[in-house]
């Protein structure tokens, strides 16, 4: 990873800056009165205010029971700033104001949104907004339609808008309390959400390149093509296994269309987006273990997701064949893969399973949840997806923990938002390596 430097912060710890200052605000604005019904402790305000700003969808308080109607745009609006990042929204001000984009805003940009130039950045930001806000409204109207059904035309509106802005950042947040539980059977809701969460997991950067593809007939570059075909196999290859898994237990119940759109909806909500419309404790340890597994791999890069990455999965994925293979190279699509970028992504899932692990320990020794759980709950914070086995309520299992166990989340749930790679690069000092050694002699495997 590149870094850039403005006085002694390098852009790694502007970026980890930036984050901590948005979550700041959020935290003050949930602990004025009229935020919420019947107040709200620090750290409960702290966490929900990470939990938007991350996009993660853990929630320690009810969020259509606690919190007011200003208390939910709060919440809302935290949403999209953590979802497009905060560098975005602050050039989207810019650009509104008639502010030139400098340099170093250029180089955070770049930073933020994980592209590889400078060139046409501005370009590629207004198309990236205009997409944003173009698929959040028209994923809001079609929700209001949805819930006009039930509410009255204020409410859907309200409702229609948060969920929208929630689904399509990846967030989970929702104002009902069993999630999307009562809407299980409907093919509107369930296909309008898992549409809004798959392009906002997609990444702009893939967004954009189709965009290309389709008007000018470029050729998609290779990380467009490992994000669509990943993405395509995880949706699919998740619903089959959490149908199977489950046919028998808790979908023995519903009729085959549910028990399809469930399966679906569960595939896809795991990668990042948190809501639900099972009841999460009552699945099979095997659908959990499974989940864990997609939740870790998450959404693409450049999204509102999170997790270690698809392109992330693929590389390390097709390094291990070729390694296994006796080839040299590792290559995807007729295109080599890049030493440095096979050992980041090495680095990366390294760095992602060591962190999941220590923290899994810690907080089970503390809470004694049991393991499984812990794991899932844990995961779901690392990998900003929001789900949770709970107890069977609207709460997260971490609702229930203590003060130690909660403050752990929050920085979990900070790690998986910007990255381990990043956050560590961001806390550690980098400096060049200027004696270069001589190749040691050793066994391996």
């Amino acid at each position: 990873m590149e870094t850039y430097s403005s006085g002694r912060l390098s852009s790694p710890q502007i970026l980890l800056s930036g984050f901590l200052g948005v979550i700041a605000l959020g935290t003050a604005l949930l602990m004025l009165p009229y935020s919420t019904r019947g107040g709200i402790t620090l750290i409960d305000a702290l966490f929900t205010s990470t939990s938007a700003v991350c996009v993660t969808g853990l929630i320690v308080k009810s969020t259509p029971a606690d919190f007011t109607l200003f208390g939910q745009v709060v919440i809302m609006l935290l949403i999209q700033i953590g979802g497009l990042g905060y560098m975005s929204m602050a050039t989207l001000l810019a650009l509104l104001s008639g502010r030139r984009i400098g340099l170093f805003e250029r180089m955070m940009l770049k930073e933020s949104l994980n592209i590889t130039s400078f060139e046409g950045i501005v370009r590629f930001m207004k198309r990236m907004l205009f997409f944003v806000f173009s698929v959040e409204a028209a994923g809001a109207i079609v929700l209001v339609f949805v819930f006009l059904e039930n509410n009255s035309p204020q409410k859907s509106i309200i409702l229609g808008v948060f969920h929208s802005i929630s689904a399509f950042n990846n967030a989970g947040f929702s104002l009902f309390p069993d999630s999307f539980i009562r809407y299980r059977g409907d093919m509107v809701l369930n296909t309008t959400v898992m549409l809004l969460i798959v392009l906002g997991g997609a990444g702009f950067i893939v967004v954009d390149d189709l965009y290309d593809y389709l008007r000018y007939r470029k050729k998609l570059m290779q990380h467009t093509k490992i994000v669509l075909v990943v993405t395509l196999i995880l949706i699919t290859g998740g619903a089959l296994v959490i149908f199977f898994n489950e046919r028998y237990f808790l979908f023995s119940g519903l009729p085959l269309k549910e028990k399809v759109l469930a399966s679906l909806f569960a595939s896809v909500t795991s990668r990042t987006a948190g809501f639900n419309t099972v009841d999460y404790s009552m699945l099979q340890p095997q659908t959990l273990f499974f989940t864990i597994i997609l939740m870790i791999i998450g959404a693409s890069p450049g999204s509102t997701g999170g997790g270690i990455k698809t392109t992330t999965f693929a590389v390390v994925v097709m390094h291990i064949w070729a390694t296994i293979k006796g080839r040299r190279d590792t290559v995807i699509f007729k295109r080599r893969v890049p030493d440095f970028l096979i050992s980041r992504a090495l680095v990366i899932m390294s760095l992602a399973v060591l962190y999941i692990t220590v923290v899994t320990f810690i907080v089970e020794d503390i809470e004694h949840t049991g393991f499984l759980k812990t794991m899932f709950e844990v995961v779901s914070a690392f990998g900003t997806v929001g789900l949770s086995v709970g107890n069977g309520d609207a709460l997260s299992l971490v609702a229930g923990f203590s003060l130690p166990s909660k403050v752990i989340f929050v920085i979990t749930m900070l790690v998986g938002r910007l990255g381990p790679l990043t956050l560590f690069m961001a806390l550690l000092r980098q400096r060049e390596e200027k004696i270069r050694y001589p190749e040691g002699r050793l066994m391996i495997g």
